[in-house]
């Protein structure tokens, strides 16, 4: 046994949860492996003794590491081995980073690594939340510098209005809305919400039940802490040279003022490059260290005269703390695309391209979760000229792919069903100006794409975010912020929904966490925000979903066949199907339920495609006149297909009115011939047929009309 080997148990939600220390990475500054129920997760802190030199930032790294044998499965490829991260990783990593971050030094440079690692995973117990828990456990009893411990559980809604805590994934499938939540004992410090349109009061009443179950955990981390922990180690602690502050304070301040004061980022930018160059000119000389000093200079003073104006109620641009930036929408911008729109909120600019496709286009998801494909598809490009910058484009980051995700879960309650629409749909957001809240403005543009493209959507969806600045004296929020109340602020509270409810929320906060009134005035405002946006923009751009698709949206019918009928419809090797696709051009899938979606270019592709299925499919029907091929002659009669694979024999006696001799007197193996269905055998579903009948039937007719 390991002289430092400790293992503590509790319980989470009514199942065990357990810490092991002190058995597996010896080396790292603070490691522990939690369990909950079947799902294992490592979590490792390293930490650098020596500060990263020239950097005037915190050097923060976060890693959810997916390994597929947790969930018994062999990665694809050729390598056979795990990869870069899954877009589901990604976002966890994102999750566990947003609630520890503000809870470092200020002043810490040190490079600081958290990895959390999946070893099993039951599905039930998200290792998402275990890996979160993990991170703090391992933080808390480390000697890194950290002010946690944060807890977090996921909070749940079933149809009751009951709140569930961690629920598993039968309780998953029925949930209102799907929320990790995190916390220190006193505040709230991240949350992640998706949800079915859930009330403000509602969503606000299951944070609070959340954060009870939060502050019970961060006493069981405290404890562990208590008797494990290791003392915290010293640190050289960054600061500015506050001469050259005091000095710039002095000469500067005022023009400092007079370059924030405007809404134009491009005004405001120049400014502040006037006066940077003139700090360097003045003072490059007198100070070694200026270069290394003056960009955190400039964040500190700025940062100082935006806080004291926004809790004074003054915003730089002017705007009320509740009023919107100037708004506009528009729809149909491009004409070959299924839909698009564009949204603009200030000088955040956000173009949104709908594109419908058939179900097999879907996304294919390789990862631990149980779903393998994803219907809806939202993504988010974040270009450096949407900031005025210059630099290559490397693909989407973290920040692209969290902002497209975020999108994708606002939007994702409202749209129709398989059944209902079956289409793939991907909706493309491009980044054509950034002030702040682009990922809201995506929501936005998402929502007036959707429209136009005519995915008849439930409701239409807006997105907000409300800042807030804090001092000894209380709060102050303030809505739709812009960049720099983003960078300067505490807080990045954004939720979208529809007039009915929230749909999703981020939040991002630079302090120790919310109180429940910070909470409370953001969901009001927000609210209040997003039935303005909906009613006054949205709806006045498109005031309801287009009734008929783009031209050049694929064409979409469903059906409907006995599961039996699968293997006939798609043939030996896929021939028959193969068929149908040559012959019409139309692009067939078939569902194991025996549900059928056709997609097609024009309509009537598409129902030729539908008829030839339908023949497949079709039963012969007793007493029914058929328009059939002969396909053999035999002595005692003709072998008549009537429908395609099935054919039934005409017999000799039943060819003609008349006598006949022999079966080539009347046909011949290729020819057509009307024929009537007279039996059908119960046992073994031989048909019998009759050209007499048929003809009789046909004559019949004729005389009556």
């Amino acid at each position: 046994m390991l002289e430092n080997y400790r293992k503590v148990e509790t319980t989470l939600a009514g199942r065990p949860f357990s810490v092991e220390t002190g058995k597996m990475a010896q080396l790292t500054n603070g490691h522990c492996l939690v369990r909950y129920g079947d799902t294992a997760v490592m979590a490792n802190v390293t930490a650098s003794r020596t500060p990263r030199e020239g950097v005037d930032f915190f050097p923060l790294s976060v890693d959810f590491e997916e390994k597929l044998y947790s969930v018994g499965k062999i990665p694809g490829g050729y390598n056979k081995r795990e990869g870069k991260p899954t877009e589901a990783a990604i976002l966890t990593s994102r999750m566990i980073d947003r609630p520890i971050r503000p809870l470092f030094p200020a002043d810490l440079r040190n490079d600081v690594s958290v990895v959390t690692t999946v070893l099993s995973n039951d599905h039930d117990n998200d290792p998402g939340i275990c890996a979160l828990i993990g991170a703090s456990i391992a933080l808390s009893i480390s000697d890194v510098p950290w002010g946690g411990p944060i807890a977090g559980v996921w909070l749940g809604l079933d149809q009751d209005g009951n709140y569930l805590i961690n629920p598993t994934v039968e309780e998953r499938e029925n949930s209102q809305m799907h929320v990790t939540v995190a916390g220190t004992k006193e505040k709230i410090v991240m949350i992640e919400a998706g949800a079915n349109e859930v009330p403000e009061d509602v969503m606000l009443n299951g944070l609070i039940h959340a954060h009870g179950v939060i502050k019970e955990l961060c006493d069981f981390i405290e404890s562990i802490k208590a008797e494990i922990g290791k003392p915290k180690m010293s640190y050289e602690a960054h600061d500015i040279d506050h001469e050259i502050y005091d000095k710039i304070k002095k000469t500067e301040y005022d023009n400092i003022c007079y370059a924030l004061d405007t809404d134009d980022k491009n005004i405001r930018d120049a400014r502040i490059g006037e006066i940077t160059d003139r700090i360097t000119e003045s003072l490059g000389e007198e100070y070694e260290n200026l270069s290394e000093q003056l960009d955190e200079i400039m964040y500190k003073m700025q940062k100082e005269i935006v806080r004291d104006w926004l809790y004074k109620g003054r915003r730089v641009d002017g705007r009320g703390l509740n009023e919107i930036r100037p708004l506009a929408a528009e729809v149909d911008l491009l004409p070959r695309v299924h839909g698009s729109g564009m949204f603009t909120r200030g000088q955040t600019q956000v173009l949104t391209i709908a594109t419908l496709a058939p179900l097999s286009e879907a996304q294919r998801l390789d990862g631990l979760g149980l779903d393998e494909t994803k219907r809806y598809m939202h993504q988010y490009n974040f270009p450096s000229y949407s900031v005025g910058e210059t630099r290559p484009s490397r693909g989407p980051g973290r920040r692209e792919i969290g902002h497209g995700a975020l999108a994708e879960k606002s939007l994702v309650p409202v749209l129709p069903s398989e059944l209902d629409f079956p289409y793939a749909i991907r909706c493309v957001s491009e980044v054509l100006s950034s002030n702040g809240s682009t990922s809201q403005g995506s929501v936005c543009g998402s929502t007036l794409a959707l429209m136009a493209a005519g995915v008849p959507i439930k409701a239409p969806v807006a997105g907000i975010s409300c800042g807030l600045i804090t001092t000894d004296e209380g709060f102050t929020t303030m809505v739709d912020i812009q960049g720099l109340e983003d960078f300067y602020g505490e807080m990045d509270f954004k939720v979208a929904g529809t007039k009915k409810g929230i749909t999703s929320i981020q939040v991002d906060i630079k302090n120790d966490g919310l109180t429940y009134e910070v909470i409370k005035e953001a969901l009001t405002k927000t609210r209040d925000a997003r039935y303005y946006i909906i009613d006054e923009i949205l709806l006045k751009a498109i005031p309801e979903v287009r009734p008929e698709l783009s031209e050049y949206a694929p064409k979409v019918m469903s059906m409907k066949i006995d599961v039996d009928k699968i293997r006939e419809v798609i043939g030996t090797g896929g021939k028959v199907i193969q068929g149908i696709v040559a012959e019409t051009g139309a692009k067939i899938d078939i569902e194991e339920d025996g549900t059928i979606h056709i997609f097609a270019e024009t309509q009537s592709a598409g129902n030729a495609a539908r008829k030839a299925i339908e023949k497949i499919v079709e039963e012969p029907e007793l007493g029914r006149i058929y328009k059939g091929v002969v396909k053999t002659i035999t002595a005692f009669g003709a072998f008549v297909e009537i429908l395609p694979g099935k054919d039934g024999l005409c017999h000799i006696s039943r060819l003609d009115n008349k006598r006949v001799e022999k079966v080539e007197d009347v046909c011949k193996e290729g020819d057509t011939m009307i024929v009537k269905v007279i039996d059908i055998d119960p046992k073994n579903g031989k048909i019998s047929l009759s050209r007499k009948d048929a003809m009789l039937e046909i004559e019949d007719c004729s005389n009556n009309q």
